[in-house]
């Protein structure tokens, strides 16, 4: 059962792609970078697909484009960051202030989760799949997947729990990994 991939139909994913690539990255502006590139390499040249699961092969491009962009940063040299005033930019989707840093400190956490755990709660929270359709797009058993998510989802939590008792980031250390 192989169609070929609709270039009309892309943007009706575009919003959970975006979320998937902001829990990868950590960062609004690299998720926003991540998806143009992505829909740039589908667009570059017809797709066949082998099942009905546009939004499952959309995951996959946009995890190995992220990769791809990771080793490729590594491979560069790093400019200073920007002042820390650059931060303060409001996120004008938000409806008050404090969900926009909310939501930040949420997806920084998601990003610096382990990438089993990571990929799992992206491709479930973020990007809205079925277990089934996760599993498929992370190429790994549907049970795993559910493990996975659970475990991300256990860390997440207490990465929230510790950040609000402490104050602090709610890093999660790699002794918590």
């Amino acid at each position: 059962m192989s169609h070929t991939l609709d270039p009309e139909h892309l943007g009706d994913h575009l919003d959970r792609l975006y979320r998937a690539a902001w829990g990868l990255c950590g960062s609004r502006e690299d998720a926003e970078d991540i998806v143009q590139e992505t829909y740039a390499r589908v667009l570059r040249k017809p797709r066949l697909l082998r099942s009905q699961d546009d939004l499952g092969y959309l995951l996959r491009v946009l995890r190995n484009t992220y990769f791809s962009s990771q080793r490729a940063a590594q491979r560069r040299l790093r400019p200073d960051p920007l002042p820390d005033e650059m931060d303060l930019v409001e996120d004008r989707s938000a409806v008050r202030p404090h969900e926009a840093l909310e939501a930040k400190e949420l997806y920084a956490l998601i990003s610096e989760l382990p990438e089993p755990f990571r990929d799992a709660l992206v491709a479930i929270d973020l990007l809205g799949l079925s277990y089934r359709e996760a599993a498929r797009a992370l190429r790994v058993r549907e049970a795993t997947v559910t493990t996975r998510l659970h475990r991300g989802r256990l860390r997440l939590a207490r990465a929230m729990d510790d950040g609000k008792d402490t104050g602090s980031t709610g890093v999660i250390t790699d002794r918590e990994k």
